[in-house]
């Protein structure tokens, strides 16, 4: 019989017992060791059995054991020790503060926007890597210290559940998750009712929105859910699920993730006191509609400042950091645009604001672009004077993808940086390889990464090995019991399954491979010699065992049939012992798997993987990585941290070139990976793999770590962000004069030109060591050379006569003419021999632009 409703009943605790609360309602414990171990504490089994949740298992202890533990004193004494620490890292300096402290700006508060976030397993509002670089971001921010306010959705699904049917075939489902029995609380209003936004929609009523807040940390992650009464039923549905429904849908959540989420930060920091964000940041394309709600609160709402569009639009840009994550078109959201004017005309979302000026901002305006179509990473360049790719590859693979919005600037100036991502350590770092470093005397806490990292030499070569054997171990259990319930899911009875307790082996060079099966990630490039890979798996001497598992999207048949064929292998009696396919992929799965792996698998088509921070987490753990040298790994491979699979670039054929790269994979494996792992010595190390994990931990631990990636877009994009913010909005006479500026630049370019270019000083037959001068005469038009830099490119230059490894110099204004014709001189010093080249060229020039290509304008000889 089927409930009308549902509800959580939550416990009433001892008053003795009331910190476990704040340990459960804070998301900290799940990167907290020794909280993990209170809990425990509580009920060994039913810790277990509820997942390693908190709220579950303080709803499920039975009042028995609450009171016995009210009276227990060893364990009352762990339970204030867990809570002081707590309330330490709460409340102490770490690393921002101490940086203002000593004299170094920052903003006071960053929101971070993204449509996911991967915290813990106990919060499913994640489905892949967008997700748990968002958690991970979020994480690493507050153990710095880094006032950042997460905002994102909550969906009543959360992502899909996976589970395979008899023929492999991935099968999803969607439970549905109560918003009680997660680790949040609802946002509540002075009179104690729950706090909500809406916004205009076009069809009908206002959507209604309630606001969640999870404490991660440091840091609140606010959640909007539309499963609220007053709601219609399809707008309840609107976070229903995550990354489902079609494009009307998807564009409603991301007008309630952007709009919605601009409004419930005001809310949040009214209620609660907490600092309105100064910069904010669009993780990824779908949440820059928050962008025009910035604008509507400049120009149109009621107590605003009543600014004009465009001064409105230069204080948003100034304070807003877009980074992209997709290296691929088709990974780009982009809607009608017939579909974004229906939201955003008379009445819309942002009320006020113009449609005409809205639609041109995510216009594919440039050559090869669609015209019907509203492009959302467009957009949020638009919107966002800082952006970035997420590893150096990527950004220049960016660059490349968007250099349409700046056609006159060469691919290296379109203003696209990187920051290279980085995964949270205390996450996904196994405890007893953080004991090991502990155990020589390294602090965990301590922001030296490098000397914590290097304690690794003062392991001994047993212990790394036993500790390594361990995980393995772990592992091995973890995947039988999943190998186990997935069999029965698939209609397996439980007398067929006994080979699953001698499934994979603790002993064994155990190789992991686990992300989305999209396309470009090449799931089956294993499987391209089905008969070598059995040699490989089945090798007498130097077996290789695989542990898979990863995701198709429900809509994605192509993706299903990848993760079916691998499936099919793994179901073949003759090695299924050692190779295992296991469903439903999630933090829970990962956090055993990669400190289990020893290698660690990508063989992704380059240059597709914009950064895999999955790698990331099994070096911190040990693992070395088998690679496409693509992402991270194209940036920091150095030789000796792992191998590199030879990329087969511009083979056309594209099963050519998978065959190609999957022979270079085997060879690797059967060659030099394997050969390595089992050349053991007397006391059974394998010193030769040791060296390599030894090196691994040193050079990557301090890079790969979200600490460093966040501290880096605290230097980089938060801070400058901060002060031209700052310079821009204190009294918004600084954005009124910016945008008078732009319009007036604009109107007079077309007046710009380089007339002529002359050079003295050199012979015929110029040697190294000669000066040169260059004279440019330009004229300016309607503009002063206050409002341009004229400027000497020069360099190498290739056969087409192209400059290579291009050096800009600037040049000055010598003398000024009638008509807005000027001269501007500089002297150039031949300083290598070569082919050798040189132009000039006049951009814009404001101290106030992040990037001499901000206007996209140029003019050359």
């Amino acid at each position: 019989m089927r409930a009308i409703r549902r509800f959580t009943v939550r416990p009433v605790l001892p008053p003795a017992l009331a910190a476990l609360s704040a340990l459960a309602g804070n998301l900290r414990w799940s990167w907290s060791p020794e909280t993990q171990d209170v809990f425990a504490a509580v009920d060994p089994d039913l810790w277990e059995s509820t997942g390693r949740d908190p709220v579950r298992l303080l709803g499920a202890v039975g009042r028995a054991r609450l009171d016995e533990l009210a009276q227990d004193a060893d364990f009352l004494a762990r339970l204030a020790a867990a809570h002081d620490d707590l309330e330490r890292y709460l409340t102490g300096d770490r690393w921002y503060q101490r940086r203002l402290a000593a004299g170094v700006d920052g903003p006071a508060a960053i929101g971070y926007f993204s449509p996911e976030f991967g915290i813990a397993a106990v919060l499913p509002q994640y489905s892949g890597g967008l997700g748990i670089l968002a958690g991970d971001h979020l994480k690493a921010a507050s153990d710095l210290g880094v006032p950042i306010i997460g905002v994102g959705l909550l969906y009543k699904h959360g992502y899909f559940k996976q589970a395979f049917s008899r023929e492999g075939w991935q099968q999803e489902t969607y439970p549905v998750l109560d918003p009680d029995g997660l680790p949040i609380s609802p946002l509540r209003d002075d009179n104690g009712e729950r706090a909500m936004i809406s916004i205009a929609m076009p069809d009908g009523p206002e959507l209604l929105a309630r606001i969640w807040v999870a404490s991660v940390g440091r840091v609140p992650l606010l959640m909007l859910d539309t499963d609220v009464e007053g709601n219609p039923d399809h707008y309840r549905d609107v976070t229903d699920r995550l990354y489902g429904g079609n494009s009307e849908h998807r564009l409603r959540q991301e007008l309630l993730l952007g709009v919605g989420g601009v409004r419930a930060l005001r809310v949040f920091s009214r209620l609660t006191g907490h600092q309105a964000p100064e910069v904010f940041h669009t993780n990824e394309g779908h949440a820059g509609f928050l962008g025009l709600e910035r604008i509507r609160e400049l120009t149109v709402a009621e107590g605003g400042p009543k600014l004009d569009f465009d001064t409105a639009l230069e204080v948003g840009r100034a304070s807003t950091v877009f980074t992209t994550h997709t290296p691929v078109p088709a990974g780009i959201d982009r809607f009608p645009r017939t579909l974004v004017e229906q939201y955003f005309s008379d009445g819309g979302a942002t009320p006020g604001v113009p449609v005409d000026r809205i639609l041109p901002l995510g216009s594919e305006d440039y050559e090869g672009g669609d015209p019907t179509v509203f492009n959302m990473a467009v957009m949020g360049f638009r919107l966002a004077q800082r952006a970035n790719g997420v590893s150096q590859l990527h950004g220049h693979v960016s660059r490349e993808m968007f250099q349409g919005l700046w056609p006159a600037f060469d691919e290296a100036e379109v203003p696209i940086g990187s920051i290279t991502n980085g995964v949270h350590a205390p996450t996904w770092v196994a405890r007893e390889v953080i004991e090991l470093a502990t155990s020589q005397g390294a602090d965990a806490e301590s922001d030296d990464a490098e000397s914590f990292w290097s304690a690794v030499d003062k392991v001994s070569g047993v212990d790394i090995w036993a500790t390594k054997r361990a995980l393995r171990e772990r592992l091995v259990v973890d995947a039988r019991k999943r190998l186990a319930r997935s069999c029965e899911k698939r209609g397996a009875a439980k007398a067929e399954l006994g080979w699953i307790d001698n499934a994979l082996d603790p002993d064994v060079l155990t190789i992991g491979f686990a992300r989305r099966a999209a396309s470009y990630k090449r799931l089956t490039l294993m499987l391209r010699d089905p008969e070598r890979l059995k040699r490989l798996l089945l090798h007498p001497e130097r077996p290789i065992q695989l542990v898979m598992a990863g995701k198709a999207h429900p809509a994605d048949d192509g993706g299903k049939k990848l993760i079916q064929a691998i499936v099919q292998l793994a179901d073949d009696p003759e090695v299924r012992h050692r190779i295992a396919y296991l469903p439903n992929y999630d933090i829970a799965m990962a956090q055993p798997l990669y400190p289990g792996c020893d290698v660690w698998l990508n063989n992704p088509l380059r240059p597709y993987e914009a950064c895999g921070t999955s790698g990331m987490k099994a070096a911190l753990n040990g693992g070395l990585n088998l690679s496409i040298l693509d992402g991270w790994w194209d940036e920091w491979y150095d030789g000796e941290n792992g191998w590199a699979i030879p990329s087969a670039d511009g083979v056309v054929d594209p099963d050519h070139r998978d065959d190609l790269e999957a022979s270079a994979l085997y060879d690797l494996i059967e060659n030099e990976v394997a050969p390595r792992f089992y050349d053991v010595d007397a006391e059974g190390v394998p010193t030769r793999w040791l060296e390599m994990t030894r090196h691994t931990l040193k050079s990557l631990g301090p890079k790969v770590l979200a600490t460093r990636m966040v501290s880096d877009y605290v230097r980089q994009l938060y801070t400058p962000a901060a002060t031209t913010a700052r310079r821009l909005n204190s009294d918004y006479a600084g954005a009124v004069v910016l945008a008078a500026w732009k319009k007036k630049v604009k109107a007079g370019w077309p007046g710009v030109r380089v007339e002529h270019v002359e050079s003295s000083g050199v012979s015929e037959a110029p040697e190294v060591g000669d000066a040169m001068s260059v004279r440019a005469f330009v004229g300016l038009g309607d503009l002063s050379p206050d409002d341009v830099a004229v400027e000497l490119l020069h360099g190498k230059i290739n056969a087409e006569d192209e400059l290579t490894d291009t050096v800009v110099e600037q040049l000055h204004l010598a003398e000024s003419y009638e008509a807005g014709r000027h001269r501007f001189d500089g002297d150039l010093l031949l300083d290598h021999s070569g082919a050798f080249g040189y132009t000039v060229r006049i951009i814009p020039r404001n101290d106030l632009l992040a990037s001499p290509a901000e206007l996209g304008v140029v003019a050359l000889p």
